[in-house]
């Protein structure tokens, strides 16, 4: 699995993805906290907080992990390396989450720049650093966390199609699905009598309770199931496509 995470890793930083990928996720944040005006604004809102970073962050995510993902299986089945991948002396579960902890620390890698802001916004406010400690490491978790399953969303997609654009297309979707798709499910007329519980099945509640500062072990199995699903899934997928070549 070492060897796995090496190589895409390496293939991040050899090439200019990783490096874009890192370069845009600031760029779109700090664009909206200091750039464009409006609501999200800081200088326009006049109040120094980290709000607009962790509620832009989720939709940035929604479309650059993808953009990482997209290519993870979908490249090596489309030039047949994969093939050549699952030969040598690694377990499918090896390859896949290799893969998927490779998309992890990119990811990671990507929130470490924005501890910035958190400097900046301790500079401007009133009172120095009178930020709610709890509620921005609690918030930061939340994000590393979601960004996390929209990685295994990605590698799922990217498991069960050859064309990287596809891969693409299908982690977006079940992304946006996961965060804000079961929130506007529950306000259907009809489901009222349900509709917390429908919530409860999307992203975005677990990531606000969390954001909170307050680690619930139930938003952290949560993430860590919703995880698992799509990984395995991928596995499986793989399990299933090597399967049927060999009959």
């Amino acid at each position: 699995m070492i060897s796995v995470i090496r190589k895409e890793i390496t293939s991040f930083f050899s090439s200019l993805t990783g490096y874009v990928v890192i370069a845009v996720y600031i760029i779109i944040n700090g664009m909206f906290m200091w750039i464009l005006p409006g609501e999200w604004n800081i200088f326009d809102s006049g109040y120094a907080s980290l709000d607009t970073f962790f509620i832009i962050s989720p939709w940035v995510f929604l479309f650059l992990v993808p953009a990482v993902s997209m290519r993870m299986f979908a490249e090596e089945r489309r030039s047949g390396t994969l093939e050549l991948l699952v030969t040598r002396p690694l377990t499918v579960r090896d390859i896949v989450y290799g893969k998927y902890i490779s998309a992890v620390i990119l990811v990671l890698l990507s929130l470490l720049p924005s501890l910035m802001y958190v400097i900046t916004i301790c500079i401007l406010g009133e009172t120095p650093c009178n930020l709610d400690r709890g509620g921005t490491a609690g918030a930061y978790i939340g994000l590393f966390l979601l960004a996390s399953v929209y990685a295994a969303a990605g590698l799922f997609a990217s498991a069960i199609t050859t064309n990287q654009v596809a891969a693409f297309i299908i982690a977006v979707f079940a992304g946006f699905i996961l965060y804000a798709g079961f929130d506007a499910i529950a306000m259907l007329p009809g489901l009222k009598a349900i509709d917390e519980t429908i919530i409860s099945l999307g992203i975005n509640e677990h990531y606000r309770s969390i954001s909170r500062g307050v680690i619930d072990l139930r938003d952290l199995l949560y993430f860590a199931v919703m995880a698992l699903i799509f990984t395995e899934a991928a596995r499986l997928q793989i399990v299933s496509r090597n399967w049927r070549k060999r009959k």
